[in-house]
Parts: C-alpha cells; structure tokens; sequence
C-alpha cells in the first residue's frame, strides 16, 4: 500500500520540476534531491510490506516514509500557494503561473516573494528524515523487493496459500444455491463434443468457485466418464514445473501411487508394467520441458478432466496447457478465477461461467445449516432470527461470509451475543476465520498503485451507495490516482482502471444504462477491509455519527481525505482543524441546518489544500461566497442539486478546476464571461444559460447541458476534444437545428438535442454534416426530422445506441436503420413515425440487442422476417398498445429500465 503513497509522491515531483521550473531558482536541486531518494526508498517497499505483519520494524519503516511522501507533496502545495498569494497579484489579474512572473516584473516586485527560503528549509528537514530511514534500512538489511516471492511473504499469507493448495476442493460439501449453474455446467462437462475445451468459472473471492468446482469435480456421471481426474492450485506465485509435478501426482501416474490413486487413472497398471510410468525420484530430476512431455505422452488417447483451481494471470494456464493433448476424446478443463480476463480469454474454445451471488433465501438457508444446524431454523426464538436475518441480509450474498458467520454464531445461544456480533460484524467475522481478511489481501497485493489507490477511494462512499461511475472517473482523475498517457487522455485511463477492477471482482456492477455501466457497487466485506487498509495509510477517514464514529484525534486531523455521511454543526471535521485535508464529499441526505460551502469558504486557511469539494444536494446559497476563489488547489468542485445560481468571478482564480459540476433539474445558472480562462476545465454540467464564453476551452470533453440560443453563439473551432454535449431549447431564427457547428466536434461520442414545440416551430436539418464525426456513438434527438439520410450507414458507421422521439417521421425508418452495423440499442419514443406498418428484413439489425417502441394506436402492425435481429435480448412495448408485432419477440423479456434511464429529471420528462 505504501507504494501507492509514495509513487503518487513522485509523480507530484516530476510534474513540479516542470510546471513551476520558473519559481524553483536554488531550490530545484533539492527537489530533484528529493525525488530521487523516495525513488530509491520505493525500491525496498514492496519487499518491506511483505515482513510488516510478522516485523515491527519493518512497520515502522513504512510508516514513516508514507509520512515523509505526504509531508512533501504539503510541502509543493505550500509552495504553489505562495506564488498566486492575492498580495504578490497585481488587482484585478487572473494571471497563470507562468504570467505571474511578467506581472511582478511589471510593479517591481522581487522573484524572492515567493521565499524560496522556506522550501529550502522544509526539504531540509525532509532530508535528515530520509537520511534517518536509509541508515535503518542498511542496519536492519531490508531486501531489495527483487527478491520476492513466495518465500517472503508473511506467516499469514503463505499459511493461506498453503491452506489453498491442501484443502481447496474439499473445504464445504454442502453447495447451497447455483443448482441452476451446477446443471449447466455438467451439461457441458458431460456433452458429446469429442473436442477438448475449458469451463471457466469467476467471480468475487469468497462466492464459492471452489466449491463449485469439487462438486463438480467429484460428481458421480463426471467420475465415470473420464479415464482419470487432477486437480491443481496455482494461486498468485506458481512455479510452473512445481505444478506440472503436482498435476502427475494428483492423476497418479508414478509408480508410488497408492490404489486410490489408481483408481484415478484406469491403465495406471497396465502403463507401470511397461515402464511408462515414472518413479517420483525419477520425475523430479527432469526439467519442465521434459515433464510436459512426459505428461503428454502419459494423457495422450485419454479422457481426462483437470481442474486449474484459483488462477490469477492466464499466462499460468499458457505456460502447461501444451501437455494436454486434444485427441477427440471428450476430455475437459475446469478453471477457477477471480478475473474476468483470464476466464474469457484462458482459452480457444472456453465456456465462460460468472458465478452470482446468493439469493436472500438461499443465504438464509445456508446460515441457518451453519448457525442453527438446520436450513429452517426450527425451534429457534424469534429475536435470534431477527438478528440473524439482520446480519444476512449484511453478508449480501457471499457464501465464505455466511459460512464464517454461521459457524461463529453456532455455539452462542445468548441474545446479548448475538447484539454484540450484529454491532461489529465485520471485525468479529476477521478475528473468526484466516479466510475473511485475507480475502481480500490476495486481491489487493495483485494490484498496481494506480488500482489500489482508485479501490481504496471506494470506500469513500456509503455502504449500498450507488457510485455514479462518470463521478467516479472525474474523481479519481482529479485526485491525482491516473497517469498521464500521451496517447490518450487521463480520463481513458481511468476508465481501464474502473473495468479492470470489474474484471477483477473488486467492483460489482449496478445499473446498464444505454450500453455503459452507469452505477457500480462494492460489498460491503470489500468496502469494510478497504476501509481499514486505507485508515493504516491515514488515506481517508468516513465520519458516519449515526453509526457513532469515533477516532483517534490526531489521525482524523491529520489525514488526507474525509467523507461525511450525517454531518451536524458540532461534526468532528468542524471542530478540529485538519491543513492536510485534500477531499471533503458529503453524502448527508437530510442537509445541514447551515450553510456548508460559506463554512469552508469563511474558513478557507483550514482547507486551503482541498483538490476535491463534493456537496451534493446541499442548500447552500444563490451566490457563492468570493472567498472560493482562494482554494487554489481546487480539481473538483461538485454542487449537483444546490441552489447556486451566480458564480463569483473569483472562480476564475481556480486554475486547476478539472470538474464543474452544478447541475439542478430546477435552477438555471449563467457562468462569468471570462469562463475561458479556467484551462484545465474539462467537464462542465448544470443548466446554462445566456453567454457561453468557452470558445477556448480546448480540453473541454463534456458540456451539458446548454442552450440551443447559447450554443449557436460559440465558435467550436477550438473544442476538438469535446466527446459528450446535451443541448436543448427552441429554434428562433430558421426553424430548423443546423448539425454544421456540430460537424467540427470530431471526438463527439455522445450527442443528445432536444428541440422545444419541435413539431410546429422547428425540426432538424439534415444529418449529413455528422458524417465527420466518425466517432459518435450515442444519438439520442427529441424533435421532427423531415426525411433520414438514405445512406445513414455511411454517415453514422459507429453508431451503437440510437433514440429518436417526436421525429414524425413520413416514411418506415426501419429500411435505413437496420443498415446501422453498429446499432446495439434502440428506442423509437412516442411520435417517431406517423405510418401504419414497420417493416424488418431478414438481414437487418444483426448487431442489435434491446429494442422499445413507444406506440399509440396509430401504428398497427411491425412485421420482421425470420432472420432479422438475431441478437435480440430485450425487447418492450407499452402494456396498452395494440400493434402486432412477430410471433416470435413475444417471449423475449422487457430490458430493465435502467437500460433507458437518463439522469436528470427534464430528460425523463422527455422519454
């Protein structure tokens, strides 16, 4: 974990030495000192992290140097607070860093006011500490993280990899729930395809896959099918020859396998006499190259069934899978993974099996086998049941969790206990069982800084919060947890570092909404963990006073990033002074009975290093206080559901603002004209109004939502990175919604337009000029369209998600639309086409998977050949409607409305 801390450190560093290279005078040497020494210390963390648990001084080590990481980036913040300081700015000037320095030159004042001196003075400081560290390194003889292994790693860990390798299939018989994935999967263990082929099954550590695979795996018709049977654990750190040892052992093929053993493998006896059979002392003297063919030879014209328990990184299944032959008999492999990646892409031909999470009956069913030794909890008082309920329904699903918490509760029969384990879950559940912490430790070590950084953020929010993942993204960006790519923007970045931890199981997906993930969740054990892994690196601190929250002073005043779920005047962050502090998100669903933005801004000195201010839903006034303008460090200001309608011009002093976000379905906002001069902004959402001066907002990626009459007025000549814009309103001038300014936004991905009294004032011109977006993906327009384009494929080739609504269309939009090859979703809203018929050929919408039709009764029937929309997933109609539609969409199910959802109130209005 340290290792996150310090590489974001370093990337401070980097960024530093070049952006303020003008300030930096005699002290850039020092700096670069400075950087170069927590390189080297980032170079003995990791082999650090592996002794803390079992080594106090190893632990202590870590802790200070995690120090020293955030005492120099206070020391860049203080810095850069210095240079734009009001008193060394010329009135009225908004100057950059860079423009700073013509502005002194131009009233004289010296370079020195910005005191080199204290920095100078703050890195020496820094130095003897780090001096301090590397004298304690050499005379403890920490190892170079070089040398890591499996060897290294601490008691804990390897006793669980060690508990893996020995018990793994045979830890729970009882497999409660998946009855529906169990017969799916022997069906295909059991099939008649002679090709050899892989059964994937991933999921969240802890949800059952090993479990899952030793049912099947001792399965009675899977027994008499296969000719012989292996099973093998891989885990993080695998030796490939040690496994292909292990995989022989485990068929029995050497000459000191028992009878049990025998029975696995059904010529063992035959092959022995022989000599086709190896002597164990003879099989470890052979190297990896001669043990896979030994493991060929031996399989070859068999029928087998392995199983790859507990893999990590496909390229483990890649380094043997060449000594298993595929000689048309049958045989099969079973995989187990946490990674979505490794369980769709381990093989050529793969089934691919996510495992769910249990259903609340299900849970219930296996915690009362576990607590009560029945699945009915018969005889059980009422109160028990209560708490037991209370606590399942905390476990969310996850078997390991109901198992540990069943067995713990089973020898406790008194009330008072059980209150005790429902008050403290999570912590009881650790100390019960090895399992539980480590857990998530496996996944979590597997990670790189960046990741582990963005899940450790997580758990920022409430516990069942829906995370808005385009937040989520601008937040982590904001924070500094993204790396800068020069191919592509930071934003991409992060969005690999959300999916990868989709892949990984860390994060569960919430809603779908129009083909992208639009909410995610973490459970609840996740979240608990990352909780306590973050608080060890004073990362975050959750103040929650309905849960009666309580600290150790001196961290929560100390530490970098707060979250406020029922925040009162007397909260604890008000109370203390916290100058670390560089996140504050509030989550209070109730409001604060004053006013939270004037608190901050009245009391700016104390949060003067704040990058990340997330209000959301708070009353705070009209105006916002001027005093917002001195939060210099600013990224992310977001005030969604406010009622902020004017904006101070000292907003313009936050040259780092990233993220803008004031949206309220119910209050109209009009910007500074000089809006322009915020050059890092790159998303921009709230209600717009009046004079949109960001013609020069070149990294400007998102716009909603503005003015048709605003929008007309803006040059886009220069807003080439804008991919997502909402317009709305009336067309004025010549009734018609020219798509030409459009045309210039080449990186546009998603585009939504709304015109007002569409059908008598105004309509779209043609949609030709989309044709230079190539990238566009998303169309979604609310108004009359005279005619669609007859080669619409050509104009819109990557289109995936489509919605036309109000188009009063003339002739059948089907014809054109099933040519989209793209097209995944579609939805035809109320007043798209004035026709009686719809009309589908056989080769139309080949990619297309959810489909809705808003219709009255003025269309009558849709028909569709036998081939059209092979894909089809989802499909709805209003319950009301009498259109006949093909017999055979019938039974295919509605999409979930989520699939449609828009997220602001007007929008919806106009679905």
């Amino acid at each position: 974990m340290v290792d996150a801390v310090v590489s974001i450190a370093l990337n401070r560093l980097a960024d530093f030495l070049i952006d303020e290279a003008v300030f930096l005078g005699s002290v850039r040497q020092e700096v670069q000192w400075l950087k170069n020494e927590l390189g080297w210390m980032q170079c003995y963390i990791a082999s650090a992290e592996e002794k803390q648990d079992d080594n106090p001084i190893a632990r202590k080590w870590l802790n200070d140097i995690t120090n020293i990481a955030y005492d120099a980036e206070d020391v860049l913040d203080k810095f850069i607070i210095q240079v734009h300081d009001e008193e060394i700015k010329p009135t009225g000037c908004f100057p950059s860093m860079s423009s700073c320095v013509k502005c002194r030159k131009k009233v004289n004042l010296p370079e020195e006011v910005v005191n080199l001196h204290d920095i100078g003075n703050d890195i020496e400081q820094l130095k003897i500490r780090i001096n301090d560290l590397s004298r304690i390194r050499e005379l403890y003889k920490f190892e170079s993280s070089s040398n890591k292994g499996e060897g290294n790693s601490s008691n804990s860990l390897a006793t669980l990899r060690q508990l893996r390798r020995t018990t793994s299939f045979s830890i729970e018989e009882n497999v409660v729930g998946h009855d529906d994935g169990t017969t799916r999967l022997l069906a295909k263990l059991l099939n008649q395809d002679r090709r050899r082929f892989v059964v994937s099954i991933y999921g969240m550590g802890g949800l059952g896959k090993t479990t899952l695979a030793g049912k099947l795996y001792r399965h009675l018709d899977v027994k008499s099918k296969f000719d012989c049977r292996a099973w093998v654990c891989v885990s993080q750190d695998y030796n490939t020859r040690d496994l292909l040892l292990r995989i022989i052992s485990s068929f029995g093929i050497t000459t000191e396998a028992d009878e049990a053993d025998e029975a696995k493998f059904k010529n063992h006896k035959e092959l022995a006499s022989k000599g086709k059979i190896k002597k164990t002392k003879e099989l470890k003297q052979m190297n990896e190259e001669e043990l896979e063919r030994y493991l060929y030879k031996s399989l070859k014209g068999h029928s087998y069934l392995l199983v790859v328990d507990d893999i990590w990184k496909k390229e483990a299944w890649l380094s043997f899978k060449r000594a298993f032959p595929d000689c048309n008999n049958g045989s099969r492999v079973i995989i187990t993974t946490r990674s979505q990646e490794v369980a769709e892409n381990s093989d050529e031909r793969t089934y691919v099996h996510k495992l769910r999470f249990l259903t609340l009956d299900e849970s219930w069913q296996l915690f009362c086998e576990k607590a009560f030794g029945n699945p009915d909890a018969k005889g059980v008082e009422e109160q028990l049941k209560t708490l037991g309920m209370e606590m399942v329904q905390k476990c969310g699903g996850l078997p390991l969790a109901l198992i540990v918490l069943g067995g713990l509760l089973s020898n406790k029969t008194q009330l008072a206990k059980w209150k005790a384990v429902r008050d403290h879950i999570w912590q009881n559940l650790k100390k019960d069982n090895i399992h539980i912490p480590n857990l998530f430790a496996l996944s979590f070590n597997d990670l790189n800084y960046q990741l582990k950084l963005c899940f450790l953020y997580l758990s920022l929010f409430p516990e069942d919060f829906e995370i808005n993942v385009d937040q989520l993204i601008r937040l982590w960006v904001a924070e500094g947890f993204v790396l800068q790519d020069e191919n592509r923007n930071m934003e991409d970045v992060a969005k690999d570092n959300f999916h990868d931890l989709i892949n990984r199981s860390l994060i569960q997906i919430g809603k779908i909404s129009w083909g992208r993930v639009a909410t995610c969740r973490v459970h609840d054990l996740l979240r608990e963990l990352a909780i306590e892994k973050a608080r060890e690196l004073n990362l975050l601190y959750n103040y929650d006073q309905m849960k009666h929250s309580i600290g150790n002073s001196s961290v929560i005043s100390s530490c970098r990033r707060e979250a406020l779920y029922s925040p009162k005047e007397n909260c604890l962050w008000l109370q203390q002074s916290n100058p670390s502090l560089r996140s504050l998100l509030s989550f209070d669903p109730y409001g604060f009975r004053l006013d939270i933005m004037r608190t901050i801004t009245d009391r700016y000195t104390k949060f003067r290093f704040l990058r990340v201010l997330k209000l959301d839903g708070y009353p705070t006034r009209s105006t916002l206080s001027k005093e917002i303008g001195k939060l210099i460090h600013l990224k992310y200001l977001g005030l969604r559901g406010s009622k902020v309608k004017y904006l101070p011009r000292s907003i313009l002093n936050l040259r780092r603002l990233q993220t803008l976000d004031l949206f309220n379905s119910d209050m109209e906002i009009e910007l500074p004209n000089e809006i322009s001069k915020l050059q890092e902004l790159s998303h921009l959402s709230g209600w717009f109004f009046g004079n949109l001066e960001i013609d020069s907002l070149i990294k400007l990626q998102s716009l909603k939502y503005v003015l048709i009459q605003s929008w007309i007025s803006i040059n886009t000549e220069k807003l080439g990175n804008l991919r997502e814009l909402w317009i709305y309103g009336s067309v004025q001038t010549t009734s018609e919604f020219c798509f030409d300014s459009i045309a210039k936004l080449e990186r546009l991905e998603q585009l939504a337009v709304k015109l007002e009294d569409h059908r008598y004032l105004g309509c779209f011109a043609s949609l030709q000029p989309l044709t230079r977006c190539s990238n566009l993906k998303d169309l979604r327009l609310y108004g009359k369209i005279e005619k669609l384009p007859e080669d619409i494929h050509n104009v819109l080739p990557n289109l995936e998600c489509l919605l036309l609504q109000n188009s009063w269309l003339k002739d059948d939009p089907m014809r054109l639309l099933e040519k989209l090859d793209s097209l995944m979703i579609l939805c035809l809203g109320l007043g798209f086409y004035i026709g009686k018929n719809l009309f589908c050929s056989a080769h139309g919408f080949r990619r297309l998977e959810i489909l809705r039709l808003d219709v009255k009764d003025d269309l009558l029937e849709w028909q569709a050949e036998e081939e059209a929309m092979p894909m089809l997933r989802g499909f709805s109609i209003p319950n009301d409607s009498s259109l006949r539609i093909p017999e055979r969409f019938k039974s295919i199910p509605p999409p979930a409305e989520c699939e449609f959802e828009v997220d602001n109130h007007r929008f919806k209005l106009w679905l």
